[in-house]
Protein backbone atom coordinates (compact mmCIF):
# COMPACT_ATOMS: atom_id res chain seq x y z
CA UNK A 1 0.00 0.00 0.00
CA UNK A 2 1.94 3.46 -1.62
CA UNK A 3 0.84 6.32 -2.48
CA UNK A 4 1.64 9.46 -3.58
CA UNK A 5 -0.22 11.40 -0.85
CA UNK A 6 0.35 8.13 2.02
CA UNK A 7 3.96 8.29 2.81
CA UNK A 8 4.61 7.36 6.23
CA UNK A 9 6.58 4.47 7.50
CA UNK A 10 3.48 3.12 9.11
CA UNK A 11 0.70 0.83 7.66
CA UNK A 12 -2.86 2.82 7.17
CA UNK A 13 -5.27 1.39 10.19
CA UNK A 14 -7.78 -1.00 9.49
CA UNK A 15 -11.64 0.33 9.40
CA UNK A 16 -13.41 -1.06 12.52
CA UNK A 17 -15.65 -3.45 11.18
CA UNK A 18 -17.88 -6.10 13.16
CA UNK A 19 -17.48 -8.69 10.56
CA UNK A 20 -13.87 -8.86 11.34
CA UNK A 21 -12.77 -12.04 13.54
CA UNK A 22 -10.74 -10.62 16.69
CA UNK A 23 -6.90 -12.14 16.97
CA UNK A 24 -6.46 -15.46 18.96
CA UNK A 25 -3.57 -15.67 21.24
CA UNK A 26 -1.75 -17.75 18.87
CA UNK A 27 -2.13 -15.06 16.60
CA UNK A 28 -0.92 -12.75 18.73
CA UNK A 29 1.88 -15.47 20.11
CA UNK A 30 3.05 -15.53 16.36
CA UNK A 31 3.17 -12.09 15.67
CA UNK A 32 5.23 -11.16 18.57
CA UNK A 33 7.72 -14.04 17.93
CA UNK A 34 8.00 -13.45 14.20
CA UNK A 35 8.26 -9.46 15.11
CA UNK A 36 11.52 -10.14 17.39
CA UNK A 37 12.84 -12.40 15.08
CA UNK A 38 12.26 -10.07 12.04
CA UNK A 39 13.35 -6.67 12.76
CA UNK A 40 16.99 -6.94 10.93
CA UNK A 41 14.75 -7.34 7.56
CA UNK A 42 12.79 -4.59 8.92
CA UNK A 43 15.19 -2.61 9.98
CA UNK A 44 16.87 -2.88 5.99
CA UNK A 45 13.83 -2.24 4.72
CA UNK A 46 13.58 1.45 5.90
CA UNK A 47 15.59 2.65 2.56
CA UNK A 48 13.70 1.62 -0.35
CA UNK A 49 16.13 0.41 -2.74
CA UNK A 50 18.69 2.72 -4.24
CA UNK A 51 17.70 5.82 -5.77
CA UNK A 52 19.82 4.82 -9.29
CA UNK A 53 17.23 1.68 -9.70
CA UNK A 54 13.85 4.04 -8.54
CA UNK A 55 15.22 6.34 -11.40
CA UNK A 56 15.73 3.22 -13.90
CA UNK A 57 12.51 1.91 -13.60
CA UNK A 58 11.02 4.99 -14.33
CA UNK A 59 13.05 5.44 -17.58
CA UNK A 60 12.02 2.09 -18.45
CA UNK A 61 8.33 2.23 -18.31
CA UNK A 62 8.02 6.01 -19.21
CA UNK A 63 7.06 7.67 -15.99
CA UNK A 64 8.33 11.14 -15.22
CA UNK A 65 10.95 10.92 -11.71
CA UNK A 66 8.56 12.36 -9.68
CA UNK A 67 5.78 9.74 -10.37
CA UNK A 68 6.62 7.75 -6.95
CA UNK A 69 6.59 8.63 -3.35
CA UNK A 70 9.33 7.84 -1.19
CA UNK A 71 9.60 3.97 -0.76
CA UNK A 72 10.81 1.84 1.80
CA UNK A 73 9.51 -0.11 5.31
CA UNK A 74 5.78 -1.35 4.09
CA UNK A 75 6.30 0.45 1.05
CA UNK A 76 6.97 -1.66 -1.72
CA UNK A 77 10.98 -1.41 -2.78
CA UNK A 78 12.64 -0.10 -5.90
CA UNK A 79 14.20 -3.59 -6.39
CA UNK A 80 10.13 -5.24 -6.64
CA UNK A 81 9.00 -2.47 -8.91
CA UNK A 82 11.88 -3.33 -11.37
CA UNK A 83 11.14 -7.44 -11.39
CA UNK A 84 7.47 -6.31 -11.51
CA UNK A 85 8.07 -3.69 -15.35
CA UNK A 86 9.98 -6.46 -16.55
CA UNK A 87 7.76 -9.12 -15.87
CA UNK A 88 5.08 -7.28 -17.05
CA UNK A 89 7.04 -6.45 -20.12
CA UNK A 90 8.63 -9.19 -21.53
CA UNK A 91 5.95 -11.84 -20.78
CA UNK A 92 2.99 -9.53 -21.62
CA UNK A 93 0.01 -10.64 -19.27
CA UNK A 94 -3.21 -10.27 -20.49
CA UNK A 95 -4.42 -10.57 -16.58
CA UNK A 96 -2.65 -9.49 -13.77
CA UNK A 97 -4.23 -9.72 -10.21
CA UNK A 98 -2.33 -7.79 -7.33
CA UNK A 99 -3.61 -8.27 -3.61
CA UNK A 100 -2.20 -4.57 -1.95
CA UNK A 101 -2.29 -1.46 -3.98
CA UNK A 102 0.28 1.31 -4.40
CA UNK A 103 3.05 1.94 -5.92
CA UNK A 104 3.14 -1.55 -7.58
CA UNK A 105 -0.33 -0.55 -9.40
CA UNK A 106 0.94 2.40 -11.12
CA UNK A 107 4.09 0.46 -12.36
CA UNK A 108 1.57 -2.37 -13.66
CA UNK A 109 -0.61 0.14 -15.14
CA UNK A 110 1.73 1.59 -17.12
CA UNK A 111 3.58 -1.25 -17.87
CA UNK A 112 0.39 -2.64 -19.55
CA UNK A 113 -0.16 0.49 -21.50
CA UNK A 114 2.95 0.36 -22.70
CA UNK A 115 2.31 -3.18 -24.09
CA UNK A 116 -1.53 -1.73 -25.23
CA UNK A 117 -2.72 -5.16 -23.58
CA UNK A 118 -3.88 -6.40 -20.44
CA UNK A 119 -5.80 -6.23 -17.57
CA UNK A 120 -5.39 -5.18 -14.32
CA UNK A 121 -7.38 -6.36 -10.80
CA UNK A 122 -5.93 -4.83 -7.82
CA UNK A 123 -7.46 -5.55 -4.78
CA UNK A 124 -6.92 -3.63 -1.09
CA UNK A 125 -8.44 -3.55 2.53
CA UNK A 126 -8.62 0.52 2.93
CA UNK A 127 -11.47 1.85 0.41
CA UNK A 128 -10.60 5.33 0.72
CA UNK A 129 -6.91 4.39 0.01
CA UNK A 130 -8.49 2.81 -3.07
CA UNK A 131 -9.86 6.10 -4.34
CA UNK A 132 -6.76 7.93 -3.48
CA UNK A 133 -4.59 5.18 -5.88
CA UNK A 134 -7.58 5.62 -8.40
CA UNK A 135 -7.19 9.23 -8.51
CA UNK A 136 -3.59 8.70 -8.87
CA UNK A 137 -3.79 6.29 -11.91
CA UNK A 138 -5.85 9.27 -13.42
CA UNK A 139 -3.33 11.68 -13.24
CA UNK A 140 -0.86 9.67 -15.09
CA UNK A 141 -3.78 8.95 -17.58
CA UNK A 142 -4.44 5.64 -16.61
CA UNK A 143 -7.02 3.10 -15.34
CA UNK A 144 -7.38 -0.42 -13.84
CA UNK A 145 -9.82 -2.22 -12.00
CA UNK A 146 -9.70 -1.35 -8.23
CA UNK A 147 -11.69 -2.91 -5.98
CA UNK A 148 -11.70 -2.37 -1.98
CA UNK A 149 -11.69 -6.16 -0.50
CA UNK A 150 -11.63 -5.81 3.70
CA UNK A 151 -9.98 -8.51 5.44
CA UNK A 152 -12.97 -10.43 6.62
CA UNK A 153 -12.22 -13.60 4.45
CA UNK A 154 -11.01 -17.03 6.58
CA UNK A 155 -9.10 -20.01 5.19
CA UNK A 156 -9.23 -23.23 6.53
CA UNK A 157 -5.15 -23.54 5.59
CA UNK A 158 -3.73 -20.46 6.66
CA UNK A 159 -3.84 -18.37 10.12
CA UNK A 160 -5.08 -14.36 10.09
CA UNK A 161 -7.55 -13.19 8.00
CA UNK A 162 -7.45 -12.38 3.84
CA UNK A 163 -9.39 -10.33 1.59
CA UNK A 164 -12.95 -10.48 1.08
CA UNK A 165 -12.39 -10.32 -2.83
CA UNK A 166 -15.52 -11.90 -4.80
CA UNK A 167 -15.52 -13.12 -8.01
CA UNK A 168 -12.21 -13.57 -9.83
CA UNK A 169 -11.29 -13.92 -13.51
CA UNK A 170 -11.08 -17.68 -14.92
CA UNK A 171 -7.21 -17.32 -16.02
CA UNK A 172 -5.07 -14.99 -14.00
CA UNK A 173 -1.48 -14.39 -15.64
CA UNK A 174 0.76 -12.44 -13.34
CA UNK A 175 -0.40 -12.35 -9.46
CA UNK A 176 1.65 -9.75 -7.00
CA UNK A 177 0.83 -10.39 -3.73
CA UNK A 178 1.55 -7.85 -1.40
CA UNK A 179 -0.64 -8.06 1.25
CA UNK A 180 -2.18 -8.73 3.98
CA UNK A 181 0.87 -6.74 6.20
CA UNK A 182 2.66 -9.20 8.55
CA UNK A 183 1.09 -7.56 11.21
CA UNK A 184 -2.30 -9.10 10.61
CA UNK A 185 -0.54 -12.39 11.01
CA UNK A 186 3.38 -13.53 9.47
CA UNK A 187 1.44 -16.34 7.26
CA UNK A 188 -1.49 -14.30 5.99
CA UNK A 189 0.25 -14.23 2.55
CA UNK A 190 -0.11 -18.25 2.31
CA UNK A 191 -3.82 -17.23 1.38
CA UNK A 192 -3.04 -16.16 -1.66
CA UNK A 193 -3.10 -20.32 -2.70
CA UNK A 194 -6.38 -20.04 -3.26
CA UNK A 195 -6.44 -18.63 -6.78
CA UNK A 196 -3.48 -20.65 -7.67
CA UNK A 197 -5.36 -23.28 -9.70
CA UNK A 198 -6.44 -20.15 -12.13
CA UNK A 199 -2.82 -19.71 -12.93
CA UNK A 200 -2.05 -21.63 -16.33
CA UNK A 201 1.62 -23.25 -17.43
CA UNK A 202 3.96 -20.06 -17.58
CA UNK A 203 2.08 -17.83 -15.21
CA UNK A 204 4.11 -16.04 -12.83
CA UNK A 205 3.65 -15.57 -9.00
CA UNK A 206 5.85 -12.11 -7.46
CA UNK A 207 5.46 -12.38 -3.38
CA UNK A 208 6.97 -9.20 -2.06
CA UNK A 209 9.13 -9.35 1.34
CA UNK A 210 10.07 -13.11 0.33
CA UNK A 211 13.25 -12.95 2.54
CA UNK A 212 11.05 -11.99 6.02
CA UNK A 213 10.54 -15.32 8.12
CA UNK A 214 7.09 -15.65 8.01
CA UNK A 215 7.26 -15.59 4.21
CA UNK A 216 9.83 -18.19 4.17
CA UNK A 217 7.77 -20.38 5.89
CA UNK A 218 4.78 -19.85 3.38
CA UNK A 219 6.99 -20.59 0.57
CA UNK A 220 8.23 -23.92 1.95
CA UNK A 221 4.31 -24.56 2.25
CA UNK A 222 3.71 -23.80 -1.26
CA UNK A 223 6.44 -25.65 -2.80
CA UNK A 224 5.22 -28.77 -0.53
CA UNK A 225 1.52 -28.03 -1.99
CA UNK A 226 2.42 -26.76 -5.35
CA UNK A 227 5.03 -29.05 -6.66
CA UNK A 228 3.99 -27.93 -10.33
CA UNK A 229 5.65 -24.64 -9.30
CA UNK A 230 9.23 -23.82 -9.85
CA UNK A 231 9.91 -21.15 -6.64
CA UNK A 232 12.73 -19.65 -6.15
CA UNK A 233 14.02 -16.30 -4.06
CA UNK A 234 15.34 -12.88 -5.63
CA UNK A 235 17.81 -11.60 -3.27
CA UNK A 236 18.03 -8.45 -4.54
CA UNK A 237 16.45 -5.22 -3.29
CA UNK A 238 16.06 -4.85 0.78
CA UNK A 239 13.31 -7.39 1.55
CA UNK A 240 13.43 -10.02 -1.13
CA UNK A 241 10.81 -11.02 -3.89
CA UNK A 242 9.50 -14.72 -4.21
CA UNK A 243 8.95 -15.64 -7.81
CA UNK A 244 6.93 -18.65 -8.54
CA UNK A 245 6.54 -20.10 -12.22
CA UNK A 246 4.01 -22.84 -13.28
CA UNK A 247 5.41 -25.45 -15.55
Amino acid sequence: MTSRDATSYLPLRETVDHRIRRKSLSDWAHILAFGAIGWPWLLRSLSGGSAERRAAVLEKIGLPQDALPNLGSWKADAALLDIIAETVLERRPETVMEFGMGATTLVIAQALALNDSGQLISFDQHEEYVALVRDWLWEHELEADLRHAPLIATSKDWPGRWYMHGSLPERIDLLIVDGPPWAVHPFGRGAADCVFERIPSGGVILMDDGARPGERIIARRWRKRWPDFDFHLEKTGTKGTLIGVRR
